[in-house]
């Protein structure tokens, strides 16, 4: 059994239209919102043994404000341009690599890949991973090479509205 957090990255600052879509900071909203979850992850003890992070500015601000919640060492956040892309063959990728060593990872990223991929190993389909929301499966794999379609039990789904 294996557990996954998809995590979407928290609110984007537009205040700088000169900046590429992968420079976008995070507002102060996002930032808000991701201390909040941070903090919900950490109440409901999740414990990832891989955090894994689009680079994009806004997804690695919203990674190390959790990984600080949950006390994963922020030196130990792994980047993958790869989550930036939009596939969920991608993410089958990345996850599928991950040591088996690994009960809990987590990874941090964009939509709609987010949300299609939730929905690809999930029992239940959702409409959208919000800003900074959190989907969370349990997977009936042994190993992460066995990630496929629907081997994932929905556990929770959470966003910043309900943590305000």
């Amino acid at each position: 059994m294996k557990t996954i957090y998809l995590v979407r990255h928290a609110k984007s600052s537009w205040k700088y239209p000169e900046l590429d879509d992968f420079e976008r900071p995070l507002n102060k909203r996002g930032r808000r919102n991701a201390v909040s979850i941070g903090k919900y992850l950490d109440k409901i003890k999740a414990a990832p043994g891989l955090l894994i992070s689009s680079p994009a500015a806004r997804a690695a601000m919203t990674a190390r404000i959790i990984a600080a919640a949950i006390n994963y060492p922020i030196g130990k956040i792994q980047y993958s341009e790869t989550i930036y892309s939009p596939g969920k063959e991608d993410l089958l990728h990345i996850t599928g690599n991950i040591s088996d060593e690994i009960k809990e990872a987590m990874l941090i990223g964009h939509n709609p890949v987010f949300t299609d991929f939730a929905n690809y190993i999930g029992n239940q389909q959702i409409t959208n991973i919000p800003t900074c929301g959190v989907f969370c499966a349990e997977l009936d794999i042994s190993s992460w090479s066995k990630i496929a379609k629907n081997c994932g039990v929905l556990k929770f789904f959470e966003f910043p509205e309900n943590h305000a």
